[in-house]
């Protein structure tokens, strides 16, 4: 069995490059887990597309005020200098290129930088929502995944195959087993796990990975 990286270390890995100040959005679902793991001295200024700016961490169970919840419908608290709007406002921020950070998940990512993190059908969500908006309104988006599907299949492809949420958007992926930049339309190997070698981290990728420089080796804590 190839080991991989947790939800939670992938998450953590992600917080680790977010800046001192950035005004940062999380999609709904596995990346809201990387707002538990900014590092020490520095704080992110978490925004939500139903509203809030500068919401903190969630309420302890029983004390939740459900007239406050992220987009994802889950209770967050407040933090000092929290805001409230329109969600019309919150987009015109988006659209106006004031996030300074997106971070999605994906069923797929092409090494164009093309994303696709919604699908129809069974199983699927009725709309692309508001991804849209944030993958070309934030300055910088980075996507978390499991490096490959239940199936085994690659999720990092030389084109994607499912209909788009945003199209060259996509800088940077934090997955299961690597950190892979997207450069000049091809995936770039940044980091890998140490115990994986490049010929099987390639075999698990859908596109071809390049490896201009040396590549780290991907530690994370146990979380």
């Amino acid at each position: 069995m190839i080991p991989k990286l947790s939800n939670a270390q992938i998450a953590w890995r992600a917080a680790q490059d977010i800046e001192d100040g950035a005004y940062v959005n999380l999609g709904i679902g596995f990346p809201e887990m990387v707002a538990r793991y900014q590092p020490e001295g520095r704080e992110a200024i978490f925004h939500t597309e139903n509203g809030i700016l500068n919401f903190g961490e969630p309420p302890a169970e029983g004390t939740e005020d459900w007239d406050l919840i992220n987009a994802g419908k889950k209770a967050v608290t407040l933090k000092p200098g929290a805001a409230f709007f329109h969600h019309a406002d919150s987009f015109a921020m988006v659209r106006g290129g004031h996030l300074d950070v997106a971070i999605l998940g994906a069923y797929q990512v092409a090494e164009n930088g093309d994303l696709a993190n919604w699908s129809v059908g069974a199983g699927g969500v009725p709309a692309v929502g508001g991804a849209m908006d944030l993958v070309h309104g934030a300055k910088r988006v980075a996507v978390i995944t499991e490096h490959v599907t239940k199936k085994g299949e690659p999720k990092l492809l030389s084109r994607c195959t499912l209909p788009l949420t945003g199209v060259a958007c996509v800088t940077r992926v934090y997955t299961s087993l690597a950190v892979i930049d997207i450069e000049g339309g091809r995936f770039v190997l940044r980091e890998k796990l140490p115990s994986l070698s490049l010929d099987a981290l390639q075999s698990l990728t859908g596109g071809e990975l390049h490896v201009p420089g040396p590549v780290t080796d991907l530690i994370v804590p146990e979380l």
